[in-house]
């Protein structure tokens, strides 16, 4: 039990880190929370700037592959054999400290750049083909929304369908949970698709 709650406690601040937010602010001096969408992820940072964005995604990402390396690193100098559940339980809190920091009141982004980064150390060949999807549909459709959306949904299948975990009902019901948080941080955008309201890939949101 302690070693899960230490995996579980620094997971979440590792991925509490709203690097979006810092970096606008401190490279131009404003809220990223204040404009566009007012989302702190990837996404709306490069509607104020595309080489803040870019960093923004990059940092995302490896602080969700970060997160899961440590508890790695402290479960295997707590527990004999780390294991997939504590893995897991890392990119669920990872995920859950992006979308709601402390720093930020709980107001954070949507998961899907740290989500990345955690599941790609955990299940490569699930991200692999969850990757697919996401440019085959944003290719077709040019909604990043909507790539995402399908992407988050596919994974977790893909996880299970070719057994990345050694313990699959553990491994996959954390990362399936951390997928539907994911989706639901993104209902807004789908009801935008819904509605045909939705920022297509090039367009800038006032």
């Amino acid at each position: 039990m302690p070693t899960l709650l230490i995996i579980a406690a620094l997971s979440y601040l590792l991925g509490s880190i709203p690097f979006g937010y810092l970096l606008v602010r401190i490279f131009r001096g404003e809220d990223v929370r204040k404009s566009g969408s007012g989302n702190i992820g990837a996404t709306n940072v490069s509607r104020k700037s595309p080489p803040l964005g870019g960093l923004t995604l990059m940092l995302d990402v490896l602080k969700g592959a970060a997160a899961v390396a440590l508890s790695y690193v402290v479960a295997d100098h707590m527990v004999a054999i780390p294991t997939y559940q504590q893995l897991a339980l890392a990119a669920l809190f990872a995920v859950l400290g992006h979308m709601f920091p402390v720093w930020l009141k709980f107001r954070g982004g949507k998961g899907v750049a740290t989500g990345l980064g955690a599941f790609a150390l955990l299940a490569p060949k699930a991200v692999l083909i969850a990757a697919g999807f996401f440019i085959v549909v944003v290719l077709i459709s040019h909604y990043v929304s909507l790539g995402s959306i399908v992407a988050v949904a596919v994974f977790p299948c893909a996880a299970g369908i070719i057994g990345q975990f050694d313990l699959p009902a553990a491994g996959l019901a954390m990362i399936s949970l951390a997928s539907l948080l994911i989706l639901l941080k993104h209902r807004d955008n789908m009801r935008r698709l819904w509605a045909g309201t939705e920022s297509r890939m090039g367009a800038k949101r006032a």
